[in-house]
């Protein structure tokens, strides 16, 4: 057991590998803060009632265009929505809406808490469509690391089930970036799960990988190249439990766990016109 955690504390701690996240984090915090200066955006809207309920959302410059629903990571215990700001531009000026969703983080928060926050949050963006002047029958979610986790969980919900008002392919597409579909490693990662707390019990409902797609949507995948064997596993367990839904695998050479945000921010990067597209076709 020991050699196990040993083995998964080393592959999942991103930032250990990484020596100069510190410098990432905080251009991502000034790039970010720039946005929210320049740009139209409307910010902390409650879809929930706890302080972590809440949203940012950038408006396209066209009526009734789709919604990227953006869900940060961060191991599901730290980071912010504004610490993403600064993705929303790329999608805004190419002719889409940006939101940006929050949730409580653990271990204030468990991680089935969380699952259910968002949940209210895509459920509240679709019911306020008409408000904030999108299209509600076009919205595709992303995520990044614990965040691409939340966005496939959002990909699995039975909506109609969860509202009744609500319709099964709520979720038009997904682009699902260095995520963890599997939870059963990720309770043996002692660096993280001590916020955690995850059990054997809580794996087979938390794991997407373990779900079929009630309505499956198109989605795209990626992880940076330099990211370890665990990340890339874990993308292609879904890839192959999602085949059939399954778009595109775009490589990220020379990217690691963090810098893949980057690419996803930039137009023009393979990672950002892949996610264009997707809303493009949808």
């Amino acid at each position: 057991m020991k050699n196990k955690a040993e083995y998964y504390n080393q592959q999942y701690n991103a930032r250990a590998s990484i020596p100069d996240h510190p410098y990432i984090f905080t251009r991502w915090l000034k790039d970010s803060m720039q946005v929210r200066r320049s740009h139209a955006a409307l910010f902390d809207l409650a879809f929930g009632e706890s302080s972590g309920e809440r949203l940012d959302f950038f408006p396209a410059s066209r009526s009734d265009a789709p919604l990227l629903v953006f869900i940060h990571g961060g191991w599901w215990r730290s980071l912010d929505k504004s610490d993403f700001s600064f993705m929303a531009p790329a999608f805004t000026r190419a002719g889409f809406n940006v939101a940006l969703t929050n949730y409580t983080l653990a271990p204030h928060a468990s991680i089935a808490e969380i699952v259910c926050q968002q949940l209210r949050a895509v459920a509240w963006l679709y019911r306020n469509a008409d408000k904030y002047d999108f299209d509600p029958r076009r919205i595709v979610v992303a995520g990044h690391s614990a965040g691409a986790h939340l966005a496939a969980m959002m990909m699995a919900a039975h909506w109609t089930v969860y509202g009744s008002d609500l319709p099964a392919d709520l979720i038009k597409g997904g682009v699902l970036m260095s995520g963890l579909y599997d939870l059963e490693p990720v309770r043996h990662a002692e660096f993280v799960n001590v916020d955690l707390k995850l059990t054997e019990q809580d794996v087979a409902p938390l794991s997407p990988v373990l779900m079929p797609q009630p309505h499956p949507a198109p989605f795209i995948t990626a992880y940076g190249a330099l990211e370890s064997d665990e990340f890339r596993r874990q993308t292609e367990l879904l890839e192959n439990a999602w085949k059939p839904a399954h778009r595109a695998a775009v490589p990220l050479p020379g990217l690691n766990h963090l810098t893949i945000c980057d690419a996803f921010a930039t137009p023009g990067h393979p990672l950002c016109q892949a996610t264009i597209d997707l809303l493009t076709s949808i």
